[in-house]
């Protein structure tokens, strides 16, 4: 069976730009942390005040939306199953490619860490020759024909209102139909998607009228889809019965 693709789009996950590499605020966060100011991820938490000069800084800078909504993905049933795969699309226009076995780390500041290696070395472990998690330049929709999905879905508030196990049938049946189905999710705290990446979806839909961050989006997704594949119910029954 055909696994859901996840992507998660215009996500606040990227290294300091070149625009504010020598800011002082910059420079001695890199310092204290022993690396170069384009080595490291951008923080709202801590570079709010170079972040200003940027543009879309109200979009950008918040890596912990990217790590909370990759771990409710990984850690679900529906991933440990097989039948699901995830992406990270960057701001700055990167493809980020997840083995669906990676463990990533819990605590955030190793999360950062890693996805610091990743984004300067382009792979993690970055002398695998089977890397757990790969990084390209790409634009999105050089993603999306690479890929060939048969059916886009971009959550948005605005779009046509589904409940979460109604969208998952409706995924199920679309995967079931041998169609490759994307659900775009958006990873940014504030503001609305580029027209570029809300041109690519087939349409967009709503789970419910108001945002909500993206990793609740994510988990809901996840689990409609588990509902309407009966996983729970499958389980159940491989359950050896009690005497």
């Amino acid at each position: 069976m055909e696994p859901l693709h996840l992507v998660l789009v215009e996500s606040a996950l990227e290294l300091v730009p070149p625009e504010i590499v020598h800011h002082e605020v910059v420079k001695k966060h890199a310092k204290r942390r022993g690396k170069k100011p384009w080595e490291i991820i951008l923080d709202k938490s801590v570079h709010y005040y170079a972040m200003l000069k940027l543009p879309n800084h109200h979009k950008r800078g918040r890596p912990d939306i990217v790590h909370l909504s990759l771990l409710n993905a990984l850690c679900s049933p529906l991933n440990k199953l097989g039948l699901l795969r995830v992406y990270v699309h960057t701001i700055d226009n990167r493809i980020i490619f997840i083995d669906p076995s990676v463990r990533l780390p819990r605590h955030y500041y190793r999360f950062v860490g890693l996805m610091e290696q990743l984004l300067v070395e382009g792979k993690v472990p970055p002398n695998s020759d089977k890397p757990l998690m790969t990084c390209r330049r790409m634009f999105l929709h050089e993603f999306v024909d690479e890929m060939k999905f048969g059916y886009i879905y971009l959550l948005h508030e605005g779009g046509r209102y589904v409940s979460p196990r109604d969208l998952g049938k409706e995924i199920v049946e679309r995967i079931e139909r041998g169609e490759k189905v994307a659900v775009f999710v958006g990873a940014f705290p504030h503001g609305d998607f580029f027209e570029d990446t809300k041109r690519l979806a087939n349409e967009a839909v709503s789970i419910y009228p108001e945002p909500l961050d993206a990793w609740i989006v994510v988990s809901r997704i996840i689990e409609g889809v588990e509902h309407a594949l009966n996983i729970y119910e499958k389980l159940r029954l491989r359950e050896p019965s009690s005497a």
